[in-house]
């Protein structure tokens, strides 16, 4: 049996040195050492990280995978379809509610632009009878792994309800948006972020890609230290772009917290990560200014 090294293992799967040890640490691939305590990998590991990768594209948690993977090893192709259906039935069901809270939250920003479009030009300052922030025209947030619920008005307006409905077309109530599996299951994983491997499944030309369309999003964002994180500033008509960025980065990158709050003209972004995410948080979306 051949064996490599973890750079050359590395080379040859494409997944980083830094997460072949952190799938170590978690149980999902183990090594032999070398007399001299270098991690020696055989042929079989290649295999095991390429349906390591493709699990974690399905976006199966880690305690999934490694018990998929003992499937894997052990049995047969109908045991792993067996044992790997229902897990993607679930994903699948999370993933088509959270494309209709997305297409009802884009809904209610085209509704919003369709008002604004709508109204008179005055010369005087704005107040509430300028009607930007009429009832379903208001500012909204989106917070959340990543969800979204009813913001404060924006200044000199009069505070909108907050009842949560499911469009958000001019003359209804504020949006509360959930980009997560739902609000019940959003509350039973609070903070599912903070226990995220620091460990991405894109690699190559995807992780590239990726890295390119974040970079591109938040070009020309005012960027202020937050806890944990940092806050970015953007003009409110990306907010689709962002959000739909930030729900595939989920995907891969589970160990990011993302909060997107509209404001009038404005789009605030909070994007957070463990301690030892700290490195790629800065590599795609900035230090403060």
């Amino acid at each position: 049996m051949t064996s490599m090294r973890i750079s050359q293992l590395a080379e040859r799967s494409g997944v980083p040195a830094t997460t072949l040890r952190f799938y170590e640490s978690a149980g999902l691939l183990s090594a032999d050492r070398t007399p001299a305590g270098y991690r020696m990998y055989g042929e079989d590991a290649v295999d095991r990280l390429a349906f390591i990768g493709a699990a974690k594209h399905l976006g199966l948690a880690l305690e999934e995978i490694g018990e998929l993977v003992g499937v894997w090893e052990t049995g047969a192709c109908r045991d792993v379809k067996a044992d790997l259906r229902p897990r993607i039935s679930a994903r699948l069901a999370e993933a088509e509610v959270r494309a209709a809270e997305l297409a009802a939250f884009t809904a209610s920003l085209r509704g919003a632009l369709a008002h604004l479009d709508g109204l008179p030009d005055r010369a005087g300052r704005c107040d509430p009878e300028c009607g930007f922030l009429a009832p379903g025209v208001g500012a909204r947030s989106v917070s959340g792994s990543v969800s979204a619920q009813a913001a404060a008005p924006g200044p000199g307006s009069s505070a909108p309800g907050s009842a949560p409905v499911s469009g958000g077309a001019p003359g209804g109530q504020p949006v509360d948006v959930a980009l997560s599996p739902g609000r019940e299951a959003a509350e039973q994983e609070t903070e599912r972020w903070r226990a995220a491997p620091v460990a991405c499944s894109l690699s190559g030309d995807g992780l590239h890609e990726r890295t390119a369309r974040w970079r591109e999003a938040v070009a020309g964002a005012a960027r202020a230290a937050v806890p944990e994180g940092l806050r970015l500033t953007l003009p409110v008509d990306r907010v689709t772009r962002i959000a739909e960025l930030a729900a595939a980065e989920q995907e891969c990158c589970p160990f990011f917290d993302f909060r997107l709050h509209l404001d009038g003209p404005y789009l605030h972004l909070e994007v957070r990560a463990p301690a030892d995410g700290g490195a790629p948080l800065a590599d795609l979306f900035g230090s403060a200014d």
